[in-house]
């Protein structure tokens, strides 16, 4: 599993833009990172300028997105459904995706469960627990329906 620090997780995402734009040969994480890249293009012009955003801290109480946050979730989101891990991501994914028919929508609404599972096993000082994931998802499923 990749676990990179905030700064090695952001140099991944300006080395793929770089390599990409410069027609280079990507790894498999970049090849991953890449695909997550191109469905966003918003973020494009800031990968475009490692030396502006590679310290830039991002606020959420001042409304600011933190694309890198962003990016890293969509990746993390494809390696969990490449191994289907936790067990069970990969057939609540493929509902959601057939529901809202969309498979970036559909990592939108995973995305929102795994930052609630992860936000409350910072403030439980605990490890993230798939049931809260899941919970969180069959909710989502349950509202679609």
């Amino acid at each position: 599993m990749f676990k990179p620090s905030r700064d090695q997780a952001r140099q991944l995402f300006f080395d793929t833009w770089r390599k990409y734009r410069q027609r280079e040969i990507l790894s498999g994480i970049e090849d991953v990172a890449l695909e997550v890249i191109l469905q966003h293009p918003e973020y494009h012009g800031i990968l475009d300028d490692a030396d502006r955003y590679l310290d830039k801290d991002y606020s959420p109480e001042m409304g600011d997105t933190n694309p890198f946050l962003h990016m890293s979730m969509h990746v993390a989101i494809k390696e969990q459904l490449s191994i289907n891990q936790p067990t069970g991501i990969c057939q609540r994914f493929a509902r959601l995706q057939e529901i809202s028919g969309n498979e970036h929508a559909a990592a939108h609404q995973v995305m929102e469960c795994l930052a609630e599972m992860i936000w409350q096993a910072q403030r439980n000082q605990s490890a993230p627990d798939a049931i809260i994931y899941f919970e969180c998802l069959d909710r989502q499923l349950g509202s679609m329906n």
